[in-house]
């Protein structure tokens, strides 16, 4: 209700003033009048009761010099002295006096700013409510660590001499991380300074937020805690700036989570769930299937603008499912599960051509964009992470389990080639033609079926092995034959060639990890000694040609006879590619598959036990 309302004064029609809505000067004196008669009377009155002071300070005023007597005990029921009861009637005097005075400035103001005022003050009171509530809203967990965070030290020498120097190598890319680009979100090695793509926007730290599981599971707890202590500090997601949603779901919020579950620091959970607050705005479309790209301030998103007719990509949305059913765990708010089995709700409504899935979808019609169909980059983790969900669940999700494996089957049916020499590979599906080529990305899937076989339906358990040992054979061909031993972004099988890139712009190397992936899944499920012979391999070519003064870079063509180095090293360098190393020649009671469950940046999320007497999921280990 505006001010003059309560006046018993009208406006006289002819008086000419700078503003219809001004106070005249008798309305002016006369609410003077009425607002200091008030406080006489408020002060007069709290003479009469009891501990007054303390009343005072703590209801009226907050000054800082009565709240410090208050909190050191000086009203705490002793008796008060003549000399600080005087020191008190004077504060008290002079807090009545600048109450006056402040009710007069404020009678000089123009009603419109007195109304602005109020609303900012508001603003301020409800911002702060929000800000300090965040951390009480997350419900009491008491930690208890899941089995298997620090395994047994390899029983074998030799073993025990190259896990040390896959270690060596991870000491060697922190070291210069930290000293070149502290806080920054990746490495420049060669010329020895920070990196940032446009994935991250405006976040900062990915490696720092990336490599801390890896620094924990190689007990490297010093840079550890350096670590901690830069996310406490510095991890700020208050900002303008677009991200990934994928991307920062998979580093940051990933990271997060399994730094949380490994070492149970309090820290982790908090800015994990803090971040999923901050990207469930990317699934307000009309379908639930959420932006690729969101402004973390505004909320706004959008697609990227080569996506087939503003569409989502598969591998996108349908990489979320297993850091959303965590962050509804660890925040008791079950509106992330919500949002990623509406994901399936959207897809299952949705005819699949040959069982396939296209990799675009319209986030607004909810219907598929063009029919491009790929295990690869744009489709790679939807597949993984719907085997993934089932096991994270305790084996009780049968939905994602019936969705991968007749996945599964239409890839094998419709993508699955033999070469005439004998190579399994998975080539790519484009309306209905093969474009027979397989990408670095793809070299992930040996791995997944390996970690699928044992659940397979129809007895097709060895059958599967069997598929996923061809597949990585074929990824380890990709890396022998070439000149420095590390394996192409894609190759192909037409033209005569096999497992090799034949186009300029697929010849490069970035650190992926994902043919390491695979050997690492192989190695836990067979032994068969090839596996780490093959990723030893591996770690020697890192050493020859990738590794620089400044830390560890990419390569541009992978066939040439020495290294033409990119200047970058990859976040998922520390987190994925040295950490299924530093796993391949561990003991397999190191994060045991029957407990843990990697995300598709190699981030470690324990599986989440159903309850006794019951078919659903829901403590975590």
């Amino acid at each position: 209700m505006p001010v003059a309302t309560l006046l018993p004064f009208t406006s006289t029609p002819n008086r000419k003033s700078t503003s219809p809505t001004s106070f005249r000067l008798t309305e002016k004196f006369i609410l003077l009048l009425v607002f200091s008669a008030f406080i006489t009377l408020c002060f007069g009155a709290i003479f009469f009761l009891p501990d007054s002071s303390k009343l005072l300070s703590g209801v009226f005023f907050r000054s800082p010099s009565v709240e410090t007597a208050t909190r050191t005990g000086m009203d705490s029921g002793s008796s008060v002295g003549t000399g600080n009861t005087d020191k008190i009637l004077a504060k008290i005097r002079k807090d009545h006096e600048d109450a006056l005075i402040e009710a007069k400035d404020t009678l000089q103001k123009h009603p419109e700013d007195i109304k602005k005022d109020i609303k900012t003050d508001k603003d301020q009171v409800v911002q702060g409510l929000k800000g300090g509530g965040k951390d009480d809203s997350l419900p009491i967990i008491e930690y208890v660590r899941p089995p298997g965070v620090i395994g047994r030290e390899p029983s074998d020498p030799d073993t025990k001499e190259k896990r040390a120097k896959i270690k060596e190598m991870m000491q060697f890319a922190w070291d210069n991380y930290k000293r070149y680009a502290w806080g920054s979100n990746e490495l420049r090695p060669v010329s020895k300074q920070g990196h940032s793509s446009n994935l991250f926007g405006g976040l900062k730290g990915a490696t720092i937020v990336d490599a801390l599981d890896t620094l924990y599971i190689m007990e490297m707890y010093d840079e550890f805690e350096a670590a901690t202590d830069w996310v406490v500090k510095n991890l700020d997601f208050n900002m303008n700036t677009e991200i990934s949603v994928f991307e920062v779901n998979i580093r940051f919020v990933g990271g997060l989570l399994s730094a949380y579950y490994l070492s149970g620091k309090e820290v982790f959970r908090k800015k994990a769930v803090e971040l999923g607050e901050k990207l469930l705005p990317a699934f307000k479309t009309p379908t639930g299937i959420p932006w690729a790209l969101l402004n973390m301030k505004s909320g706004i998103g959008r697609n990227w603008p080569w996506a087939s007719g503003g569409s989502s990509i598969l591998a996108e949305y349908g990489t979320l499912h297993l850091e959303f059913m965590h962050l509804s765990k660890l925040s008791g708010n079950p509106v992330y599960a919500e949002k990623v089995m509406n994901i399936r709700k959207a897809l299952n409504r949705l005819d699949k051509p040959s069982g396939l899935y296209p990799n675009y979808l319209n986030p607004n019609s909810g219907q598929w964009g063009q029919h491009h169909v790929s295990v690869g980059g744009l489709g790679d983790s939807f597949y993984e992470y719907l085997l993934k969900a089932w096991l994270m669940s305790d084996k009780t999700d049968e939905e994602g389990k019936k969705l991968y494996y007749d996945a599964l089957q239409a890839i094998e049916k419709n993508l699955m080639r033999k070469s005439s020499g004998g190579l399994t590979y998975i080539a790519e599906w484009k309306g209905g033609l093969l474009e027979h080529k397989m990408g670095h990305l793809t070299c992930f899937a040996g791995g997944m079926i390996a970690l699928g076989a044992d659940g397979a339906p129809d007895q097709q358990t060895g059958h599967h092995m069997e598929l996923a040992a061809e597949i990585t054979r074929t990824c380890h061909e990709s890396y022998a034959r070439t000149n420095l031993k590390l394996g192409p972004e894609a190759f192909r099988f037409d033209g005569g060639v096999e497992a090799i890139a034949t186009r300029q712009n697929e010849k490069y190397f970035i650190l992926r990890p994902e043919v390491i992936e695979t050997y690492m899944y192989m190695w836990r499920f067979t032994h068969d000694p090839k596996y780490r012979q093959w990723g030893w391999e591996a770690v020697q070519a890192l050493e020859q040609h990738c590794r620089v003064e400044g830390g560890y870079s990419g390569v541009r063509d992978v066939y040439a006879s020495n290294p033409n180095h990119d200047d970058v090293q990859q976040s998922f360098y520390l987190a994925e590619t040295l950490k299924y190393l530093y796993l391949l020649f561990s003991e397999d009671d190191h994060l045991p598959f029957e407990h843990w469950v990697f995300n598709t940046e190699a981030h470690p999320l324990p599986v989440i036990r159903k309850e006794p007497n019951s078919n659903q999921a829901n403590e975590v280990e």
